[in-house]
């Protein structure tokens, strides 16, 4: 246990290793007394005063020359870990180059994916229970690595919040068909828990990206994936990371022992804080989650810091043991991407970082398992698809007369001509979903789409014969639930169709045609508004506590 400390006997500036001494003396005279100080010259009180505004003036101007030369080598990115290097000579941006592990991902048909994010992003952090060199310390020595921790790290196209979403590995997720960078294919899944997504049967990284993508319907930009060891030399390179325990922990799996109040951790005990979930809570993976997210917070808390920023020497040990740690897609595969993407997370107000967990729910066919909360997890994947932020922050108007500020097409009209929209409760509206396009896999997304926008209950079935035109069947009573079903999905009046062809189960049956395959129109409105009862942590937040 480390209780946290001040520093004693250290100048706030320091020389990195591998850095000539010259640079930390000179950062030294920058913020330090001027020429002449302590030499005894007489002076007035009036000179006195002004020479102690001049101080004060010359060492706020270094404070920020320094902040904006970290700045510029800042890199890194996601939920473990903001990279951070130190600036200087070449040979460092070698060795941290060098340090980088990168992976060309086999994502498949483009147009199979979602709809790009634009100017937000959308990074996928992949933490594996790999205990590659950790010999047997921590168990199941021969383990691939399996994707243990899951986050998707949305930042807003304006950079003004970021949205964090943990996905728990038990949760079950069809897992599609992956390929590997040498060419080798592995089947797919229709029904398996997420960590599979990495390491089983040889699935590397991308098959966890497409995997993502496929339960979410967002669209994932980069990957950073790290494993056990990584949390043990980041939180070491910061100094330690501050947790707190609302009471006594003492978890024999995760071997940490943890008195109630607030610990700084490092090494081995801040891999046993993010790695506890039997002593706290109910138990299990959702009970681990909140803990991560409050490390996580703090970490990034600890890294945006001036004890951090200002410090040569934590910033090359941090740019060390992060290059070192990550495995990356080879689009963020330099020191110089990564340093892009960092100064695009370093825009956003850690008080406008919100962490969250997806909505979900006990497995009917397994209480060890977990299945998504519906609509709740569509409307929250949805807000995300759409860039709305969970603090409320909300992007600036764009200014008269550009581009971006021309009013919006206006909406499709509705399903029937003359009509508003059905108010329909979708929650209980049966919808079968049969593909009629000629082109493989499209029900799959039609049918997260509807559950998005509310409609619980939609399902696929079988492919139909293929159709020139998207139709909606309804038996007898149904027609306002079709009306609203083609409003939702902006299908024109001639859409819906009494009588023939329903749904054997008596709902509506949603057959699609060749039209699906067309551009994509321009999106639905993204909702405004977070589920209820969301479960979320702000990342400014000191007081969370692990209960």
């Amino acid at each position: 246990m480390h209780e946290e400390q001040p520093e004693t006997g250290r100048s706030r500036v320091e020389s990195a290793p591998g850095v000539p001494r010259q640079h930390g003396r000179r950062a030294a005279e920058a913020a330090g007394a001027p020429a002449g100080e302590g030499r005894g010259e007489g002076r007035g009180e009036t000179r006195g005063e002004g020479r102690g505004e001049t101080r004060r003036r010359a060492a706020a101007l270094a404070k920020r020359h320094r902040r904006r030369r970290v700045l510029k080598w800042t890199a890194g990115t996601g939920a473990l870990v903001m990279v951070a290097g130190c600036g200087g000579a070449y040979y460092l941006y070698r060795h941290f180059n060098d340090n980088l592990t990168s992976v060309k991902v086999q994502l498949g048909d483009e147009a199979q994916r979602p709809r790009a994010a634009g100017d937000a992003l959308n990074v996928l952090v992949i933490g594996t229970d790999s205990r590659e060199g950790l010999g047997r310390e921590y168990g199941d020595e021969g383990s691939a690595g399996h994707a243990d921790t899951t986050l998707l790290f949305h930042i807003a196209k304006d950079r003004s919040n970021a949205t964090v979403v943990s996905l728990p590995r038990d949760l079950m997720v069809p897992i599609p068909e992956c390929q590997t960078p040498q060419g080798k294919k592995i089947p797919g899944s229709s029904r398996d828990m997420f960590n599979n997504s990495l390491g089983q049967d040889g699935r590397d990284a991308g098959c966890t990206w497409k995997t993502l993508e496929k339960a979410t319907g967002i669209r994932v930009d980069h990957f950073v994936q790290v494993n056990f060891e990584a949390v043990k030399t980041l939180s070491s390179a910061v100094g330690g990371v501050e947790v707190c325990a609302a009471k006594n922990i003492d978890d024999e799996g995760s071997h940490l022992k943890m008195t109630k109040g607030r610990h700084v951790v490092q090494g081995e005990e801040a891999l046993a804080f993010v790695r506890t979930r039997h002593a706290v809570g109910q138990g299990g993976d959702l009970t681990r989650i909140p803990l991560q997210q409050q490390f996580i917070s703090s970490m990034i808390r600890k890294i945006k810091s001036d004890d951090t920023l200002t410090s040569p020497t934590k910033l090359y040990k941090l740019a060390d043991a992060a290059t070192k740690a990550l495995t990356v897609d080879s689009g963020i595969g330099s020191v110089d991407k990564l340093k892009d993407l960092a100064l695009d997370i370093s825009k956003v107000d850690t008080k406008n970082i919100t962490f969250t967990t997806v909505p979900v729910l006990d497995d009917p066919k397994d209480v060890n398992r977990l299945v998504l909360k519906q609509p709740d997890a569509g409307q929250l994947f949805a807000m995300i698809a759409g860039d709305r932020s969970l603090t409320g922050t909300a992007t600036p108007p764009a200014p008269e007369g550009s581009a971006a500020a021309t009013p919006a097409p206006a909406a499709p009209a509705p399903a029937t001509p003359g009509a508003t929209t059905p108010a329909v409760d979708a929650k209980g509206v049966q919808v079968t979903v049969r593909n009629g396009s000629g082109r493989r896999g499209q029900s799959g997304p039609t049918v997260d789409k509807l559950k998005a926008k509310g409609f619980a209950l939609a399902a696929v079935g079988s492919d139909a014969p293929v159709a020139a035109a998207t139709t909606v069947s309804y038996p007898a009573g149904q027609e306002a639930a079709a009306d609203a079903l083609a409003a939702a999905l902006a299908l024109p009046g001639g859409a819906v169709r009494p009588g023939a062809r329903t749904d054997p189960k008596g709902g509506l049956l949603l057959v699609l045609g060749k039209d699906v395959l067309a551009a994509p129109t321009a999106p639905a409105a993204a909702p405004t508004e977070a589920p209820e009862d969301l479960q979320r942590v702000q990342a400014d937040d000191t007081d969370v506590c692990a209960k």
